[in-house]
């Protein structure tokens, strides 16, 4: 019954092996697909059956990891949530992360996301270091709310695709880790929002931001970077106040 659903689907892939490729070159392949296929085991049809030597990022399957990004038509995605039969019959282009290098074929080098994702101190720093005897640090529902739609982000790296102003400026820190930087300044039980507010302030923070959003629509947990962003250009501007009028005070 499977195999009378089946159906062919060209997938172009950008191939880029360094050891034989001056550029990037788009490679077609044929690939049988059922509905239930997401563009990730297409991927994998390639590579178990058509050519062992392309090579992409994947762990759990299941958009949770943030592993799989990828341009899919032109758009920053999610392969394993994106499925083969939304595109049939047209042909399906599959490419690298734009913004980043590429390492080969559809893996990128993720290491200047990561250094900036180090530099946001992106884990909580007690306000108030307590001793183990003295219990966990309660929080209210309420207090949570502040944070958690931010606490969602999986480090995918597709709002960095997705967004012009990183790929002109590399110094920009960009939607992902600002959004990261925000949950934990957001978060009561939190210390070091005053060190953070150095990244935030600098020109390469949330003034680097150019507000077209498109961030957050390509964000496949909601986490919506575009507005952590924007509420740190006013949390920003507070600051720069308050550091000016109380040039020994400052945020907490």
């Amino acid at each position: 019954m499977m195999a009378d659903q089946e159906r062919i689907i060209e997938i172009e892939v950008l191939r880029y092996r360094p050891e034989q490729d001056d550029k990037p070159v788009l490679q077609t392949f044929e690939v049988p697909f059922t509905d239930d296929m997401s563009v990730l085991q297409g991927l994998q049809y390639i590579k178990d059956h058509l050519d062992g030597s392309l090579s992409f990022r994947w762990s759990c399957r299941m958009a949770i990891c943030g592993s799989c990004g990828m341009m899919v038509n032109g758009e920053p995605m999610l392969s394993c949530k994106t499925f083969l039969r939304d595109f049939h019959p047209g042909k399906l282009r599959v490419e690298a992360l734009t913004h980043f290098p590429i390492e080969k074929d559809l893996v990128v080098d993720a290491g200047d996301f990561i250094d900036k994702l180090e530099s946001v101190t992106a884990y909580i720093v007690p306000a108030e270091p307590r001793e183990l005897a003295e219990g966990e640090y309660l929080q209210t529902p309420r207090q949570r709310d502040e944070y958690e739609q931010y606490s969602s982000c999986i480090n995918c790296m597709l709002c960095y695709a997705a967004c012009p102003q990183y790929g002109l400026s590399s110094e920009f820190t960009g939607p992902g880790v600002l959004a990261l930087l925000h949950r934990y300044n957001a978060d009561s039980r939190d210390g070091a929002k005053r060190e953070r507010m150095e990244i935030v302030n600098a020109e390469e923070g949330v003034w680097g931001c150019t507000l077209v959003g498109y961030c957050s629509e390509v964000c496949p947990k909601n986490v919506d970077p575009a507005s952590a962003v924007n509420q740190n250009k006013i949390n920003s501007t507070l600051d720069y106040f308050t550091r000016f009028l109380t040039p020994r005070g400052g945020t907490s």
